[in-house]
């Protein structure tokens, strides 16, 4: 266990210097989610004025799920780098050494999740100082958690399909299908009462949902609400079978 900790720590200081040596891949990611957030809360604005809409502004109520984009973005698009890794030798250089297999995908993962969090933890700097509200600073802190473990989960999913997938044309393709969908089948852009049924039936086994809520409800200041448990036990689970299969499939792949 000590080993392992120490390969991923190694590792993961070494993305994370990769990172810093590339700083406008970074600051893509957080820019596509702040214009979201401004376009979408002007042009639905008028939305918060319906019956049934959570009271607030429509800023207020989108911002939750302008930090969940950020975690897409930032996450689906982590095989790709593993697959130049892998096409260019690194891996391959790595594998005859004693480092850890599991480091070797606990590193990225942790890596990419670290970075999401920064960027929104910048998003949401950026939110509150155009007057999006949060009831306490606790809340904002916590929901960070709920960032973690979701970008845990679709850094894994994303580095296990490409192990699975090998090319980056594919990975791509299901990264595009894998974001946007899972965004309009939850509820980050509209309440879950304006949503079809067959949405709504959706919207249980998507963890997209199970995250906004639960960073919806911390904002809100209930943080011992039902949706805060349900959503952190659901994205738990999420992230440790995630990872599980991505190690699985990188192990696997590389023996």
């Amino acid at each position: 266990m000590i080993v392992l900790i120490s390969d991923t720590w190694y590792l993961f200081n070494k993305y994370l210097r990769i990172t810093l040596r590339m700083p406008m891949w970074a600051l893509f990611t957080i820019v596509q989610p702040l214009i979201w957030l401004l376009i979408f809360g002007q042009l639905f604005k008028n939305m918060a004025s319906l019956p049934g809409f959570p009271a607030g502004r429509y800023m207020d109520f989108f911002l939750p799920g302008a930090i969940i984009m950020t975690v897409l973005f930032g996450t689906s698009w982590s095989g790709v780098s593993l697959l130049r890794e892998i096409n260019f030798g690194t891996v391959e250089k790595m594998l005859v050494t004693p480092v850890s297999r599991i480091a070797i995908v606990m590193s990225r993962v942790i890596h990419s999740a670290f970075t999401v969090i920064i960027q929104c933890i910048i998003i949401t700097i950026v939110a509150l100082i155009f007057g999006v509200r949060a009831s306490s600073l606790s809340g904002i802190l916590l929901s960070f958690i709920v960032v973690f473990l979701l970008s845990v989960g679709f850094s894994s999913i994303s580095n296990g399909l490409a192990m699975w997938l090998k090319r980056e044309e594919p990975l791509v393709v299901i990264g595009n299908m894998m974001t946007l969908p899972l965004m309009f089948f939850s509820s980050a852009m509209v309440p879950k009462s304006f949503m079809p049924e067959w949405i709504r039936i959706i919207t249980l086994v998507n963890p997209i949902d199970y995250a906004v809520e639960a960073i919806r409800a911390f904002y809100a200041g209930a943080i011992s609400s039902e949706s805060v448990f349900t959503g952190f036990a659901f994205l738990v689970l999420f992230a440790l079978a995630s990872t599980s299969w991505a190690t699985e499939m990188f192990v696997n792949q590389s023996e």
